[in-house]
């Protein structure tokens, strides 16, 4: 299955140049689900979609690969 959320989570996190650690501390996740998620380990929640694409400032259809 593809990780297309997790590839633009990755993606956006660099651009900002900001490492998991400072994002997971910055939308009150843990820096282990901020790199599950990257991975296609784990997957967020809604709640978390909706938390991460207003802080990058995209949309969640978007951050999910529905575009």
């Amino acid at each position: 299955m593809e990780n297309i959320f997790g590839r633009r989570l990755q993606q956006l996190r660099e651009r900002r140049r900001i490492s998991r650690r400072v994002l997971a501390e910055l939308c009150g996740l843990s820096q282990n689900a901020v790199g599950r998620y990257e991975r296609g380990e784990r997957s967020p929640s809604t709640r978390t979609v909706v938390l991460l694409a207003d802080f990058f400032g995209v949309t969640t259809d978007w951050l999910l690969g529905r575009e």
